[in-house]
C-alpha cells in the first residue's frame, strides 16, 4: 500500500533524525473554481482548499540549525538564523540552491525581517501536492513552515497576517509575482466550502458548494519551464494597460475598476495584445460576480457553465491554456454527469478542475481518463477531492513549546 504523506513526513523524520518529532504541521493544497489570474488584479476568486496536503514533522534542533529533509526527493538542505541575516531583500544571497528549499527559507527570511522568531528546527517535509500542476504546491509548503516556526517560536500572527508573510517570501524570494489566493486558501479553508475572496478589499465569505457535486481534478502531467516567466509577463501586461487606461481616469488603480463596457469603449487607446490580456481579466470578475448567487442557491449548472466559460476566456485571450489543458476541459464537458470544467492555477500546463455530479465522478474520471489518452497517448494523473480544512498544527510529543 502506498504511503501517505503524513506517513512519509514522520518516517523521515525518525530516520533521520533518530527521534519522535513534536509537532506535525498541515497545509493543503487548493483549486480555484473560478476567478483566475484576477488575484492580482484586485479581483474576486472562489478557491476551495483540498485534502492533498504538505506535511512538516518537526522539532525544535539543539541549535540554531534549521535542517529539512526533503522525504519525497531524497534530499536535505540546511542553514542557519544568522544566515537570514545575509540575504538580499531581493532574495540573493539564499544559501541553498535547491529550488524546493527556496520556499521555507523565504518564510524563515521573510519572518526575521518582521522581527518574528525563527527557531533552529529539524523537519521531515512530504506532500501529496503535485509540484507544477496548478494546485497551489508551493503555498502548501511556505504555509506549513509558518506554522512550524510559530509552533516553535511561540508567537502570535493573525491568519490574514501569515497569508500575507507567505505572499511575500515567494514574491521576493521564489520570484514568482503571485497574489495571496494560493496562502490565503490554504490556511482559511473549510471542509465542504469555497470561499470567496475580495483581493482588494480582503474581505471573505465561505460559500457553500452546491450538494451532491464532487471536484474531479486532472492532472496533464505537462510542466511548462516557462510557466513562472510567463505569469509575471501576463502581470506586467495588465500593468502596462492599467497605466494606459489611467492617461484619460487616473483613479483606475488595477483592472478591477474597469467594467467590460468601459473596456470596450477604450479599446482604440490599447495594443491588441493588451485589449486581450485587460479583457480576460474585467470579464472574468464579471463573471465571478454573477455567478456568486447561483452558488449560493446550489446551482451547479449555472457554476459549471461559467467555469467553462473562464476556460475559454484563458484559453483564446489570455494564452495560458495547451493543447493537454484543452483536451482535458473539452473532453470533460462532454461526459455525463459533468457540470463544466477549466484549467486551474497559472496554466500552461498542469491541472484541470472539473465539477461533476456526486455519483457519476467515478465514471466521469474514468471516461475522462480514456478521452486523454486517445488523444495524447497519455494517462493523467486523477483525484477526487473534497473541500477540505485549512492548515493546522498537532502536538505529537510534549516539550516543544516549554523549551526555550
Amino acid at each position: 500500500m502506498t504511503s501517505t504523506a503524513k506517513e512519509r513526513a514522520l518516517g523521515a523524520f525518525r530516520t533521520r533524525f533518530g527521534r519522535e518529532p513534536e509537532f506535525l504541521a498541515r497545509a493543503p493544497g487548493r483549486v480555484n473554481l473560478i476567478g483566475e489570474h484576477v488575484d492580482y488584479n484586485d479581483g474576486l476568486v472562489l478557491p476551495v482548499a483540498i485534502d492533498r496536503a504538505a506535511w512538516l514533522a518537526f522539532a525544535r534542533a539543539a541549535d540554531d540549525t534549521v535542517t529539512i529533509e526533503a522525504a519525497d526527493l531524497g534530499e536535505r538542505t540546511r542553514f542557519s538564523s544568522p544566515a537570514l541575516g545575509r540575504a538580499a531583500p531581493d532574495g540573493s544571497g539564499t544559501p541553498t540552491t535547491a529550488p524546493w528549499a527556496r520556499y521555507p527559507f523565504g518564510v524563515a527570511r521573510v519572518l526575521a525581517e518582521r522581527g518574528l522568531r525563527v527557531c533552529g528546527a529539524d523537519v521531515a517535509l512530504a506532500s501529496d501536492v503535485p509540484i507544477g500542476a496548478g494546485l497551489s504546491s508551493s503555498a502548501a509548503v511556505e504555509v506549513a513552515f509558518a506554522l512550524a516556526w510559530r509552533a516553535l517560536g511561540g508567537w502570535e500572527c493573525r491568519p490574514l497576517e501569515l497569508a500575507r508573510l507567505c505572499q511575500d517570501a515567494e514574491n521576493r524570494y521564489v520570484g514568482v509575482a503571485c497574489g495571496l489566493m494560493d496562502p490565503f486558501t490554504s490556511i482559511h479553508g473549510r471542509r465542504g466550502h469555497a470561499i470567496l475572496l475580495d483581493c482588494r478589499s480582503l474581505e471573505s465569505k465561505l460559500v457553500a458548494l452546491p450538494a451532491d457535486t464532487a471536484i474531479v481534478v486532472a492532472d496533464t502531467l505537462v510542466r511548462r519551464a516557462l510557466a513562472e516567466s510567463e505569469f509575471n509577463l501576463r502581470r506586467r501586461q495588465c500593468e502596462e494597460a492599467v497605466a494606459i487606461l489611467q492617461q484619460a481616469r487616473p483613479k483606475i488603480r488595477s483592472l478591477r475598476d474597469v467594467s467590460p463596457d468601459e473596456l470596450e469603449r477604450r479599446r482604440r487607446d490599447l495594443p491588441e495584445l493588451l485589449f486581450r490580456r485587460a479583457r480576460h481579466v474585467v470579464e472574468e470578475i464579471a463573471r465571478v460576480e454573477a455567478v456568486i448567487a447561483d452558488v449560493e442557491r446550489g446551482d451547479a449548472v449555472a457554476l459549471g457553465r461559467a467555469m467553462t466559460a473562464a476556460h475559454r476566456s484563458g484559453r483564446d485571450l489570455y494564452d495560458v491554456s495547451c493543447h493537454e489543458l484543452d483536451v482535458l476541459v473539452e473532453s470533460a464537458v462532454r461526459i455525463d454527469g459533468c457540470y463544466g470544467a477549466r484549467l486551474t492555477g497559472a496554466g500552461f500546463g498542469g491541472c484541470t478542475v472539473s465539477l461533476v455530479r456526486a455519483g457519476a465522478a467515478q465514471a466521469f474520471t474514468a471516461a475522462l481518463c480514456d478521452a486523454y489518452r486517445g488523444a495524447t497517448a497519455t494517462t493523467p494523473e486523477t483525484w477526487i477531492c473534497r473541500a477540505d480544512q485549512g492548515a493546522e498544527v498537532t502536538l505529537v510529543a510534549p516539550g516543544a513549546a516549554s523549551r526555550d
